[in-house]
């Protein structure tokens, strides 16, 4: 069984064509001990308008589906996680 930190790559990269597209990219920073799963955005992710859009619907849905035991994505410099 791989661990939960393969599995969010495995999320990341299902999501980074998408990204990539637009000319962004997205790293994981760290999995916190609560759970939380750290990322930056990267490219023109970090000045889209929609950015926190595609961080919830696109991010948090892929990494949920492949670890569930994650309880929230959080990008670099925000002050706390969202629940999933």
């Amino acid at each position: 069984m791989s661990t939960t930190l393969e599995r969010i790559q495995q999320a990341l990269d299902e999501i980074r064509p998408f990204l990539k597209t637009d000319g962004g990219d997205i790293t994981l920073v760290e999995l916190r001990d609560d759970g939380v799963a750290v990322v930056q955005l990267h490219g023109n992710c970090i000045g889209c308008s929609v950015n926190q859009m595609t961080l919830r619907n696109g991010v948090e849905a892929s990494i949920r589906r492949h670890a569930p035991e994650v309880t929230g994505v959080v990008e670099v410099g925000l002050a706390s996680a969202r629940t999933l």
